[in-house]
């Protein structure tokens, strides 16, 4: 029995050392990947929220650490340093970032942006027209997607040198409070900001408008080349997700309320009320895993939408003397190869 008893005890501890071995390589094997995310309403935020994102990365052997980031510079300045490898940005950021020589692809187009950006002018501000944002305070973050169509505004429609308007840099947060205390008079920025302000503003123009005159819009998810190229699992699982996210979102955005776990999720990741950030999803088009992969987006290499509208954007950044040179194609950050996958 003595021997039996040392036996099984000597068994059992070589099977709780491998179990804790096994469980630790376990452990070791699942690779931390940031994530950065801005206060942008989406599909995506509630695949956040919902922890839809998380399961599937688990399954291939991820973990996520989600960071809010509150402006446009701050992510490209992280995507630059490579401690952010996969991140939302705009496509004017997008456009700076590669131009400036930062190795990232889009593969996601997270909407496209529209009347969801708007220029907005607070009530006894005297501004009915663009003409009128002479000598006035206008705030917007720079190096975003509305500072891009701001200055288009000015300088191509209205003819208004930037230089006569007060344009100051502010992140959406800084705008609602600085539009409270009336310490501005106009502001150019998105939901659930854009939300906030108009209900004591009007609204001048939106980037659907002047998206129709000159360049269009969009927000999108950016990864490291390099580090997309190393971690294949990681970029199916995720852009998995995503087409799964937004198939269901429009199959029935119409039914969605503002009690709906969706509106909620949304809300508690980024902020604003329910209700706003169902008004706020109404104003965008998020298109699905194939039209993603479509010519209209990421498909076709020069031709691609997304391509064009880099190209368009470029030019315009380098006559603002936003960046000093144009790249002769912008093809190689951009694929459809996650897109395409992820739509079969």
């Amino acid at each position: 029995m003595e021997i039996s008893f040392r036996r099984a005890r000597k068994l059992a501890l070589l099977g709780l050392v491998s179990g804790v071995m096994g469980w630790s390589a376990a452990a070791q094997a699942e690779t931390t990947v940031v994530v950065g995310y801005q206060q942008i309403v989406g599909p995506y935020v509630s695949a956040i929220a919902d922890g839809s994102f998380d399961k599937a990365a688990k399954e291939a052997g991820y973990k996520i650490d989600w960071r809010q980031f509150s402006s446009a510079g701050d992510i490209s300045s992280a995507l630059a340093s490579g401690s952010v490898p996969v991140g939302v940005l705009g496509s004017t950021g997008i456009t700076a970032a590669t131009t400036r020589g930062v190795n990232i692809e889009l593969f996601w187009i997270l909407d496209n942006i529209g009347r969801s950006e708007a220029l907005v002018a607070r009530n006894g501000s005297g501004i009915t027209k663009p003409q009128d944002l002479v000598g006035k305070k206008v705030a917007v973050p720079f190096v975003s997607t509305s500072h891009f169509h701001l200055l288009v505004g000015l300088t191509k429609l209205w003819k208004i040198d930037p230089r006569k308007v007060n344009i100051l840099n502010m992140q959406p947060p800084q705008i609602v409070a600085a539009w409270q205390r009336g310490d501005i008079d106009a502001a150019y920025v998105w939901p659930p900001a854009l939300t906030e302000i108009e209900k004591t503003g009007k609204v001048i123009t939106d980037s659907a408008r002047i998206g129709a005159q000159s360049v269009p819009t969009f927000d999108g998810l950016v990864a490291d080349k390099d580090w997309a190229a190393k971690n294949p699992k990681f970029m199916a699982a995720f852009t998995k997700v995503l087409a799964q996210a937004y198939s269901d979102y429009n199959a029935k955005s119409s039914k969605l309320t503002a009690d709906s776990p969706d509106i909620k999720g949304i809300s508690k990741m980024i902020g604003g009320k329910p209700d706003d950030i169902l008004s706020a999803l109404k104003l965008l088009i998020f298109p699905d895993a194939k039209e993603q992969a479509s010519q209209t987006w990421l498909g076709g290499g020069k031709q691609a939408g997304a391509v064009r509208a880099f190209t368009a954007s470029a030019q315009f950044l380098k006559d603002q003397r936003q960046i000093d040179h144009v790249l002769p194609d912008y093809a190689p950050y951009v694929t459809d190869q996650y897109a395409k996958a992820a739509g079969k």
